[in-house]
């Protein structure tokens, strides 16, 4: 199996832009998945501390705090790496998801690749059952849904 799942959207924004609502409104464009939900619970609101070492998190309904994940690089306006945590991994699991912000003209261009599902175990949960390839396209398919909220909220 590839241990990675990369797409790309441009948005209509400079890389800052494109960062600071990335960043900082992830609670307002997020949109939750069945397959990809962090925790089993009713979706709550994301968020992340910024900086290296900063938490990315999601608070449930009641002030529950999951922890999701840390931030390994924090490179406004260029670059954002962190660790993904889904409540159905194994414990020790984390991925990596990174996210890139390049001017293309008057654009930003916005890649995500998301790596480490290959460790994730057959039986695991988090897998819902799928074959590699098919868990693959559906998390493509989960980052395309979320840059397109990305680009709707920077316009």
């Amino acid at each position: 199996m590839t241990s990675r799942v990369y797409v790309a959207l441009r948005v209509k924004a400079t890389p800052e832009r494109a960062f600071a609502v990335f960043t900082q409104e992830i609670g307002a464009w997020w949109r939750p998945s069945r397959l990809f939900q962090t925790t089993p619970r009713a979706p709550g609101v994301l968020a992340f501390e910024p900086g290296e070492g900063g938490r990315f998190t999601e608070t449930l309904e009641g002030g529950k705090v999951f922890e999701i994940g840390r931030v390994m690089a924090w490179e406004p306006p260029d670059r954002l790496v962190f660790s993904w945590r889904q409540a159905t991994f194994p414990v020790d699991l984390h991925t990596e998801v990174e996210v890139r912000f390049e001017a293309v003209g008057e654009e930003t261009r916005v890649s995500v690749e998301h790596r480490g599902f290959d460790q994730t175990p057959a039986d695991s949960a988090a897998r819902h059952g799928f074959p590699d390839h098919a868990l693959l396209a559906r998390l493509a398919e989960f980052w395309q849904t979320q840059l397109r909220s990305v680009g709707g909220a920077v316009a």
